[in-house]
């Protein structure tokens, strides 16, 4: 009875065009992000920030930009690893090689460059779609991990072949402790969230989905195919180009290639398909799933264990991480291909509906 859009009106065209068409969720959204930037820093401790909050804000990013190409836009890529280490090599060098350039704006100069990988490794959509669209951006990822082992130019001559930030500042915040660099990823997620959502439901989105749906009716009512495939490879390469600086600088500090091998590509694609295809909130549900499944495994695993008798090892968490991994992609591909996000589209709806179901 409480979660009803009964008496809200719409006016006017701005008001029947918002985000959020009910105010309860635009409420429960506000204070969902006022807690995150206030109630979130006094209540977390290290080992929450470091190991999960983290970690998960920037890979909800990184699956944000995945999302939109392949949910939205039905273009299957497998090389988001790969734009991911090109983000934060070159934020790395731009950071390094320019005296006074601030974080921010080398976060954003290495989305850029992903941008250009991304859209040259994006031109074979034009002609292929499917497994061999996959196979191409495939390339991008063996592409990518042998110029940064091999290319010593893009680890600034380090002799280990790793690079490493530290002690870096905006105007004169000094982003060191776990606390600032929970609040610097979190505003960043904040920002493009909000401009991916009004993105997708922009005339460019929707012209992305008709690609996605159809890409010959799409070209017949005028949708140019070229325009809209590479503009959802340029806008996803930025996105995952500027989460892959955020996990070099933030969460990882130094990193080398491994970081961002073909393993980091596919638990992006896993994410999207978990969380929901075609959907922003998706993403983070995601993004969730994926950070906190191996940590509670690894803490009930053993406990289970202990209470039968038996003793598990590390070794065979890890085994059963991936089976679970494995059938819960198959289940959401065969049951809900629309993922977590549609299972909480359809709660949200039972509960407009209660106590009157009917």
């Amino acid at each position: 009875m409480f979660y009803r859009e009964n008496g809200q009106f719409k006016t006017s065209y701005r008001s029947d065009q918002q985000i959020f068409a009910i105010a309860q969720d635009r409420w429960a959204v506000c204070a969902l992000i006022a807690f995150a930037f206030v109630g979130v820093p006094m209540l977390a401790d290290e080992y929450m920030f470091r190991a999960i909050l983290v970690p998960f804000l920037i890979l909800a990013l990184a699956a944000l930009g995945v999302n939109i190409l392949v949910g939205y836009c039905g273009q299957i890529s497998l090389g988001s690893g790969a734009f991911m280490a090109v983000g934060a090599y070159m934020a790395y060098n731009t950071y390094v090689r320019i005296e006074g350039m601030p974080v921010i704006l080398a976060l954003l100069a290495g989305g850029v460059f992903a941008t250009l990988v991304g859209i040259f490794f994006g031109i074979p959509s034009l002609r292929v779609k499917g497994l061999y669209l996959a196979v191409a951006t495939l390339a991008a990822q063996f592409f990518c991990d042998w110029a940064f082992s091999r290319i010593s130019w893009f680890t600034n001559n380090s002799s280990s072949g790793s690079v490493a930030v530290s002690d870096f500042q905006i105007l004169g915040w000094v982003i060191d402790s776990p606390v600032d660099k929970y609040l610097f990823a979190l505003s960043f997620l904040v920002v493009f969230g909000l401009l991916a959502k009004n993105l997708v439901r922009s005339a460019i989105g929707r012209e992305w989905m008709a690609i996605r749906d159809m890409d010959v009716a799409a070209a017949v009512i005028g949708i140019r195919p070229m325009y809209a495939k590479l503009s959802a490879f340029a806008v996803s390469s930025f996105i995952i180009g500027v989460a892959g600086g955020l996990w070099g600088f933030v969460h990882l500090g130094s990193w080398e290639p491994a970081a961002f091998s073909i393993d980091r590509s596919f638990q992006l694609l896993f994410m999207v398909i978990i969380g929901g295809m075609g959907s922003i909130m998706g993403s983070f549900f995601g993004a969730a799933f994926i950070v906190v499944l191996p940590i509670f495994l690894n803490q009930f695993l053993p406990a289970l264990g202990t209470l039968v008798g038996v003793e598990i090892s590390t070794a065979l968490v890890s085994h059963v991480e991936y089976m679970i991994f494995g059938a819960l992609i198959v289940w959401f591909l065969i049951a809900e291909p629309h993922g977590l996000a549609k299972l909480w589209s359809i709660a949200k709806q039972k509960l407009r509906l209660w106590p009157f179901p009917h």
